[in-house]
């Protein structure tokens, strides 16, 4: 009976070191896969055409991936769930059009710059706000989550404004085309697409900020972001960084701008 326990208990353990190595290995395949964290609601950066993602988010995304020898996934979510899913290991990098703000590098560590951005305010034509000032009193849509919701919900940048948050840019905007806010403040490039394809609306000429748009990493993951700086050095460098942005950005003197290579 000893011995019978006693083979038993090899056998028991003998699987249990099977399965556990089977598990590891499965877990670094996984790795394998760079995870690209993203709101497809911020064209030409990030969107969706024939239930696909993409745009120069989504292509930098797997030309940092190719660079790195790693398959290529893109997660969509609300944007303000994008750093909790970085921070929480459900995605690898936050990749989003997003702004380096020190508040979100409380949470993230980022990237180099890859992009210089800036928000720009919305109005219908015929509006009395013609500039930033003219936001006091007002109400002004923003996409929850973003540095325009963080800007202009700041007393500091503009007073005495009510922030309506909406969950997409589009929202926002429909709802200044029905009368049911005064203005949006939003990114620069998607504020174009926007007007383009609406005539009732335009941009204002001053923007209101300038920003650096980086890729967003877990505090504890200086290995991927060392490897993450690297990929952009050389996609600068190379030009195709260049390439990717003046296929969306081509013709557009106010399009943003790369910066050199590190």
């Amino acid at each position: 009976m000893k011995k019978l326990l006693a083979l038993l208990m090899t056998v028991v353990l003998a699987t249990t070191m099977f399965t556990a190595c089977g598990s590891s290995k499965s877990g670094d395949d996984g790795d394998k896969t760079l995870i690209m964290g993203t709101n497809a609601e911020f064209p030409p950066y990030e969107y969706r055409e024939n239930n696909e993602v993409i745009g120069i988010d989504a292509e930098i995304g797997k030309a940092i991936a190719d660079k790195l020898g790693m398959d290529f996934k893109i997660e969509d979510m609300a944007f303000d769930s994008i750093i909790p899913a970085v921070t929480s290991g459900k995605a690898d990098v936050g990749l989003a059009g997003m702004t380096a703000s020190e508040d979100r590098k409380v949470s993230v560590d980022f990237s180099d710059t890859y992009v210089e951005a800036g928000q720009v305010i919305i109005v219908k034509k015929g509006s009395d706000i013609k500039d930033a000032s003219g936001l006091a009193g007002k109400t002004v849509g923003v996409q929850l989550g973003t540095t325009g919701d963080l800007y202009v919900s700041d007393p500091k940048n503009v007073e005495n404004v009510t922030v309506q948050q909406f969950p997409k840019g589009a929202d926002a905007v429909e709802a200044l085309k029905t009368d049911k806010i005064d203005a949006v403040v939003i990114d620069n490039q998607p504020a174009k697409k926007f007007v383009e394809n609406n005539s009732d609306i335009e941009i204002l000429a001053t923007p209101l900020t300038q920003e650096s748009y980086a890729i967003a990493v877990a505090k504890d993951n200086k290995q991927l972001l060392d490897a993450v700086n690297k990929a952009l050095a050389e996609l600068k460098e190379s030009g195709e960084l260049d390439s990717i942005l003046n296929k969306y950005l081509a013709n557009d003197e106010s399009a943003e701008t790369t910066t050199s290579a590190q």
